[in-house]
């Protein structure tokens, strides 16, 4: 298993997902989207496992922002969440080429 989390600090959901692996003793790198977004092949990986618009928080302050409901080409929604990491739901967490977005410890079980 190959867990990477990524998140911010100061979301609790991140915090929940951390908590969960470390109380399972199973080894996780944790990289804050407010210092290092994900590459692009990452955000392929993830997107292939969960779907673009799933990775979207349409409550965060920057999508109302930059009117991202309103673009319809997911090359160019693509472009922006890449220079925009507050754009992203937290946690996203990879297992090689599975992922998951949020709090989804019943999907992390099954890759044990």
């Amino acid at each position: 298993m190959n867990i990477q989390i990524f998140g911010v600090k100061k979301c609790f959901d991140t915090k929940k997902a951390e908590r969960y692996f470390k109380e399972r003793k199973i080894k996780y790198q944790y990289i804050d989207l407010n210092e290092k977004g994900l590459s692009k092949g990452e955000l392929q990986s993830v997107k292939s496992s969960v779907g673009l618009s799933n990775l979207i928080n349409t409550e965060a302050k920057e999508y109302k922002n930059l009117n991202i409901d309103k673009i319809r080409m997911d090359s160019i929604k693509e472009e922006l969440i890449l220079n925009n990491p507050k754009l992203y739901k937290t946690p996203i967490v990879r297992n090689g080429r599975q992922a998951t977005v949020g709090y989804e410890p019943e999907i992390w079980k099954q890759w044990e």
